[in-house]
């Protein structure tokens, strides 16, 4: 079989051709971006540092009972639920109750500004999409690649641009992430039925009223669902997140593979599931 291979590149000359510089040719590039934008990388990674812990000072310097108040507000004022208040009130008192409150807080800040970032970015691109097919279809295999391409091979770069800590964290995390509210977004503002943007512009709408007034309104769910998407890939991110020395809760479950402790990874586990399904259950979009 060997032999049939060999022989058969050697038909198509493919051997001769050589090994063509994939890696070569990514490690070049990465070195001219390092040698020629190095300092606005250390612009970015000192303003998104700040950024993250002025978030983490406002988590934790309160007492964490008044954390959770306003998370329970929060929480009745978006699905005004009382049984949905207690789950979220439970959950928090597991997590104190672990003793995980301080990595739970630092999870909690790096999928902020990863959903931020992602929704601030993934909305109007999708939307643009929307109304411009040909984008869609060249971004498309773009987006493929960012969700496809094995996540170690993009935290390289990032740590050497950006060192290590939440910042590279953060970044993969957003990369990883990004096509999600994209495509979601594109799916509900592209799926308006055509009666409502007609009739839209038979009273006189301009194309930003439209899409103010009528496709918005409409995709509003499923962007929502993207928003939702985006905090679940996100909470998949923090253990890779934590190979680059981002902290949250991927740190014990990293340190549990490490040792082989079964009581610390299915314990820190748990509580990336209960977060999960308090932030899932939080911002659900309630009826139609």
């Amino acid at each position: 079989m060997d032999a049939f291979f060999a022989s058969l590149l050697a038909f198509f000359g493919i051997e001769k051709i050589g090994k063509i510089p994939v890696g070569a040719t990514a490690k070049t590039v990465v070195d001219w971006l390092k040698t020629s934008f190095g300092g606005l990388f250390d612009m970015i990674s000192d303003g998104l540092g700040w950024l993250i812990n002025g978030t983490l000072s406002l988590l934790q310097y309160p007492h964490p009972t008044i954390v959770v108040a306003l998370i329970i507000a929060l929480t009745w004022w978006r699905q005004r639920s009382w049984k949905l208040c207690l789950l979220v009130l439970l959950g928090f008192l597991f997590i104190l109750n672990q003793g995980y409150w301080k990595a739970t807080t630092e999870t909690l800040a790096l999928l902020f500004y990863a959903c931020l970032f992602c929704m601030l970015v993934g909305v109007p691109i999708g939307i643009a999409c929307a109304h411009r097919p040909k984008l869609y279809a060249a971004l498309s295999p773009v987006l493929d690649l960012m969700q496809t391409l094995p996540t170690f091979v993009y935290l390289i770069p990032a740590v050497v641009f950006f060192g290590l800590g939440m910042v590279p964290g953060l970044l993969a995390t957003v990369v990883f992430v990004l096509p999600a509210p994209i495509r979601l977004t594109y799916l509900g503002v592209s799926s308006t039925p055509q009666a409502l943007t007609e009739a839209a512009t038979a009273f006189g709408a301009t194309p930003w009223q439209k899409l103010r007034k009528v496709e918005l309104p409409w995709a509003l769910p499923q962007i929502m669902v993207g928003l939702n998407q985006t905090i679940m890939l996100s909470l998949s991110m923090v253990v890779i997140a934590a190979m680059v020395g981002a902290n949250g809760l991927g740190i014990p479950v990293v340190r549990a593979l490490q040792q082989g402790n079964t009581a610390l990874g299915f314990e820190s586990g748990l509580i990336i599931v209960v977060v999960a399904v308090m932030l899932d259950r939080i911002l659900r979009v309630r009826g139609k």
